[in-house]
């Protein structure tokens, strides 16, 4: 029950954080800015934000007002990839979060402005973490972490998985192509979260390079479950259709392996992740750490 409060706070905290980075709506180009609020206030977990913040945390870091203009960016580019996912072009869906998605209510041609707005707009936000640098090196662990997001996100991660992923829809895909979809479409962002919290709070490319094995892990959880969710989940839960991935003939974890196999690699993938966390020597108790409790709520979640 503590760490649910907990995790209850620092989502409303990552909540105000977007509120306060998101531009005003007024001037002649006001609708972009009401349909960027729309689809980024729309709720969520806001998982990849909290990962920047708890690694930050897990690896020392003390100033959270560095790390929040990227925590802010990161859930942008989140954003911005579920409105183009969205599209009738792609995975054509209604709602999303529980409500009605961002081309159902400003028609596709503002959706995909407002896509192209949010990713933009991010860039622009993790930007303004130069403004809290104390020192050269924090300036250059804020440069480096710039460096992780405008590449994990990009044609050799996110981008990429999904490019593999609209190519091969309605066709069997092979085990390895499945693997590589699920590590650069869902995992890529997991990983420049982890990396980027570790990146602005000192951390040694030793542990850099840990944090994003595990995040890596945690994507392949992450992705796995949603397989899963999308057959036996709650559509009120979830906030979207389930049986999506059926309607759109993909190939998923549970089509290729089984609900029950699917299940287990979650576990083992989430176990993983843990492992690579409560072996971190240089961390105190990190098995006591939010970040830890955080990754392991991941593995049963419903939604």
């Amino acid at each position: 029950m503590q760490f649910e409060q907990e995790l209850k706070e620092k989502t409303a905290e990552v909540e105000a954080l977007l509120e306060r980075m998101l531009p005003e709506e007024e001037g002649l180009q006001k609708t972009i800015f009401s349909a960027m609020r729309y689809s980024l206030m729309a709720g969520g977990k806001r998982i990849r934000p909290l990962l920047i913040a708890e690694t930050y945390r897990f690896f020392g870091g003390t100033d959270i007002a560095l790390a929040e203009p990227f925590m802010a960016a990161i859930e942008m580019i989140h954003t911005y990839s579920l409105i183009h996912d969205d599209l009738p072009a792609l995975d054509n869906d209604d709602y999303r979060r529980g409500r009605l998605t961002s081309h159902k209510v400003y028609g596709e041609a503002m959706a995909i402005l407002a896509g192209d707005a949010l990713l933009n707009y991010a860039f622009e936000t993790a930007a303004r973490a130069m403004d809290h640098a104390r020192d050269d090196a924090e300036l250059l662990n804020v440069m480096k972490a710039f460096r992780i997001l405008s590449t994990k996100p990009g044609i050799n991660g996110m981008i990429g998985g999904q490019v593999v992923d609209v190519e091969l829809t309605g066709k069997p895909i092979p085990e390895k192509t499945l693997r590589f979809i699920f590590e650069l479409k869902t995992g890529a962002l997991i990983e420049a979260a982890m990396m980027i919290g570790a990146q602005l709070a000192g951390a040694s490319e030793e542990q850099i390079a840990a944090a994003e094995k595990a995040a890596g892990d945690i994507g392949m959880a992450f992705q796995i479950q949603d397989d899963v969710l999308d057959v036996i989940g709650n559509e009120a839960l979830l906030g979207k259709p389930i049986h999506s991935d059926e309607k759109n003939e993909k190939t998923t974890w549970v089509t290729v392996y089984g609900l029950e196999q699917a299940r287990k690699d979650v576990s083992e993938y989430s176990q993983e992740a843990m492992d690579i966390l409560s072996g971190m020597q240089e961390v105190t108790e990190p098995k006591a750490s939010f970040l830890y409790h955080f990754v392991e709520y991941l593995i049963h979640r419903n939604k």
